[in-house]
């Protein structure tokens, strides 16, 4: 049974391992193995932040990773939002297309929010076929946005806004269940 509970002070070691896995780490805007010093400090601001939301996503109480609402902006009713797996092996079993979901039920019938936006790394097609598959709209393309192993990478800018999603809510859900992933 997949669920979501809040991120805890206990959880930052955990974190930092999986911060630092290179199936995580490749799909991360940065591009170091990243300290313990400089995870503690994001930790720290990440737990501290009343913009910020994070997650740890669990299978059956065992966590397996991480989601994140990051630059909530009551004003201006939008935020940006992640995740990632801590085991590679994990993909393709439906837990994202799970996370996606009660991420989005949360900023959209929760917070009550107008959009929802993110930013994934053109090496990471997967994640932007999921994402388009819940309805987010490609907005534009940050070109050589980031630089990885040397190279400068582009991403993709994604939305998805609250009168698009409520409307086709029950079609994904039926989607998921379809393809057996849980919904509840």
């Amino acid at each position: 049974m997949l669920s979501l509970r809040r991120v805890e002070p206990e959880d930052s070691d955990r974190l930092f391992t999986w911060r630092n896995l290179p199936h995580v780490a490749v799909h991360q805007y940065t591009d170091h193995e990243i300290t313990r010093p400089e995870h503690d400090a994001w930790f720290a601001r990440a737990i501290a932040d009343p913009r910020r939301v994070y997650w740890i996503i669990q299978d059956g109480g065992e966590p397996i990773g991480l989601a994140n609402l990051v630059d909530i902006d009551q004003q201006n009713s939008k935020c940006a939002w992640a995740f990632y797996l801590g085991a590679s092996d994990l993909r393709g079993k439906g837990i994202g297309s799970w996370v996606e979901l009660k991420v989005l039920d949360y900023v959209f019938l929760e917070l009550k929010l107008n959009k929802l936006c993110c930013e994934v790394l053109t090496s990471n097609p997967g994640v932007v076929r999921m994402h388009k598959r819940f309805g987010f709209q490609e907005e534009g393309l940050l070109r050589q946005h980031v630089r990885k192993g040397g190279q400068f990478l582009d991403a993709h800018l994604l939305g998805l806004l609250r009168d698009d999603y409520l409307p086709q809510r029950d079609a994904l859900v039926t989607m998921l269940r379809e393809r057996g992933v849980q919904t509840e």
